[in-house]
């Protein structure tokens, strides 16, 4: 309001009662209920043979500082389901999920070279170095295909046997 971004009316109409919510790091007491109620929502959707948390599993949840509040719980229980082939998830794959909320992303362009450079080398292993069989097998033309190693730094002869 101070800057004038706010309306003052619209303020004063939406100040009705103030709410405190605590933080999810303050109310560690609640994320086994929470925690096993979005374990069987996400199972039901992606692996219904997926059915609970392991003590140690829980543990590690209810000790997780969770800056993300309730969207990082969700985000590391979707993304335990997602990874697990067993019924029980383990504390292992809790802490994978929560070590990879703190790993910062690459960028889209980043990612995309680092694909892309997987990608060629992958073709180019298959084919033992044959830039024509690469390249039809990429769905690319051999000149654009040779610009991609190029870009790449990446030498044919290099897969050759």
């Amino acid at each position: 309001m101070a800057k004038n971004e706010f309306r003052e009316d619209l303020y004063y109409r939406l100040n009705v009662v103030n709410l405190k919510i605590p933080a999810l790091n303050e109310r560690a007491e609640d994320i086994p209920l929470l925690a096993n109620h979005l374990l069987r929502e996400s199972a039901k959707r992606h692996k219904p043979f997926v059915r609970s948390f392991s003590t140690d599993a829980m543990k590690r949840l209810m000790t997780a500082s969770w800056p993300g509040n309730v969207r990082q719980l969700v985000n590391v229980i979707e993304q335990c389901v997602a990874l697990t082939s067993a019924p029980v998830i383990g504390e292992a794959l809790v802490e994978q999920a929560l070590e990879g909320e703190n790993t910062a992303l690459p960028t889209f362009a980043e990612a995309r070279n680092q694909f892309e450079l997987h990608y060629l080398r992958k073709l180019l292993q298959i084919t033992k170095g044959n830039v024509t069989q690469a390249a039809r097998m990429a769905g690319r033309n051999r000149t654009e295909f040779y610009k991609l190693l190029s870009r790449h730094e990446l030498d044919a002869n290099d897969f050759k046997e």
